[in-house]
C-alpha cells in the first residue's frame, strides 16, 4: 500500500569524484520521482552560464593598426595572432578584475602561451602556440584581461577599451562540459527513487567543483528574491564542498568527544560502541541491555542524547537509518 506523505523525501547523498585535475563527478540521491530533473536541468544551465573565468578584452600591437594589419619579422598575420590569443585561458593571480600586462619579445623565437606568465597572471594551457618570430623581429603588446561570465562581443566592449587598442570577443566561460544522467536508484524496495550524475569539465582556469558550488549559490541567490513572501526565507550561506550530508554530521562524532564521565565512557568502549550515531540508532531500550551500564551511567547517557535533539521521542526515518548504518559500517 503506498504511504501518504506530507513533505517530499530529502535528499541524504552527495559523493564527488575527481576525474581529473579539471573533470569530476558530483551525485546526489535519492530524489523522489521527477524531482532529480527539476533540479538537474537548470543547474546545468547555471553551470554554463554563470561559471566566472577570465579572458583577453583587448590588445594593443606595437606597429598593427588594427587585426588586418602585418608585423615585420612576424610569421602571422594579426588577425592570426589575435585568435591565437583569444584561445589562451589566463588566471589573474590576485583578486583584481582587471589587469594590464605588457609583452616584449624579440629576435628568433617561437613564442608558446607559458611565454607570457608572470606576477600577475598565469596561463593554464601554456603550450598553446602563440607566434613565430624572425631573428630581425622585435614584437610588443599590451594586453587587458578581465574576470567575467559568459559571452561578451568585442562591439560591446568598445567604451571599455582605448581607441588606439583592438577590442576582443571575451569568452570566459571557463566550463568545456556540463551534462547530467538521471538513474533509477532502490530504496527500501522502491524502485521510482532517482539518482543525479552530474559530470563536469572545465578549462582549468576554476576546479569542477568549484563551478558547481558557484551555480548553486548563484541559485541560492536568485531565489532569495521571494524571501519575506508568504513567510519563506531562503538561504543564501554558500554551499560547502563535502563528500557527506551536513545532517550526518552529528551522529559520527566519536563518543570520547561527548563529555561522558569515565565509567560511562568505559561501558560503551567495551561494548564496542565507538560513534553517537550508534546510541541514536540503539534507542533507550537497547542502550539498557549493555552489560555492566549502571541506571547513573544510562541516565547520563540519555541525558547527552536529550541534550543534542536526539532523546526518545527522536525517530530516524527509514532511509536516514539506513544511510546512518552504511557510514558506520565504513568508519569501523
Amino acid at each position: 500500500m503506498k504511504k501518504i506523505k506530507v513533505a517530499p523525501f530529502i535528499p541524504t547523498e552527495v559523493e564527488v569524484k575527481e576525474v581529473s585535475a579539471n573533470r569530476a563527478q558530483i551525485i546526489a540521491y535519492p530524489f523522489e520521482s521527477g524531482y532529480a530533473v527539476t533540479l538537474a536541468h537548470p543547474l546545468r544551465r547555471l553551470i554554463l552560464s554563470s561559471s566566472i573565468g577570465y579572458a583577453p578584452i583587448s590588445v594593443k600591437i606595437e606597429g598593427a593598426a588594427h587585426e588586418f594589419d602585418t608585423i615585420r619579422g612576424m610569421h602571422e598575420d594579426v588577425a592570426v595572432f589575435i585568435i591565437n590569443l583569444k584561445n589562451i585561458h589566463f588566471k589573474i593571480k590576485d583578486e583584481s578584475e582587471k589587469v594590464k600586462v605588457n609583452y616584449s619579445f624579440s629576435g628568433h623565437k617561437e613564442i608558446v602561451a607559458e611565454d607570457l606568465n608572470n606576477d600577475k597572471i598565469e596561463v593554464v594551457n601554456g603550450e598553446l602556440h602563440l607566434a613565430t618570430l624572425n631573428e630581425d623581429a622585435e614584437l610588443n603588446f599590451t594586453v587587458v584581461i578581465t574576470k567575467g561570465i559568459g559571452y561578451v562581443p568585442s562591439e560591446e566592449l568598445l567604451d571599455e577599451v582605448g581607441s588606439d587598442t583592438i577590442p576582443l570577443d571575451a569568452f570566459f566561460t571557463p566550463v568545456r562540459k556540463a551534462n547530467y544522467k538521471i538513474e533509477p536508484i532502490l530504496v527500501e524496495d522502491n524502485p521510482s527513487y532517482e539518482k543525479i550524475t552530474f559530470d563536469i569539465m572545465t578549462n582549468s582556469q576554476i576546479g569542477p567543483v568549484e563551478a558547481f558550488t558557484n551555480a548553486l549559490e548563484t541559485m541560492h541567490k536568485q531565489l532569495a528574491v521571494f524571501n519575506g513572501v508568504l513567510d519563506v526565507d531562503i538561504d543564501t550561506t554558500p554551499v560547502k564542498r563535502g563528500g557527506s550530508s551536513d545532517e550526518m554530521k552529528p551522529f559520527l562524532q566519536p563518543v570520547d568527544t561527548l563529555g561522558l564521565s569515565a565509567r560511562s565512557f568505559n561501558s560503551l568502549d567495551r561494548a564496542g560502541i565507538k560513534y553517537f550515531g550508534e546510541l541514536v540508532l540503539m534507542g533507550e531500550d537497547e542502550i539498557k541491555t549493555i552489560k555492566n551500564l549502571g541506571k547513573k551511567s544510562l541516565d547520563e547517557i540519555n541525558e547527552c542524547l536529550e541534550e543534542q535533539g536526539y532523546g526518545a521521542e527522536f525517530e530516524l526515518s527509514d532511509v536516514a537509518r539506513a544511510n546512518l548504518v552504511k557510514k558506520l559500517e565504513k568508519l569501523k
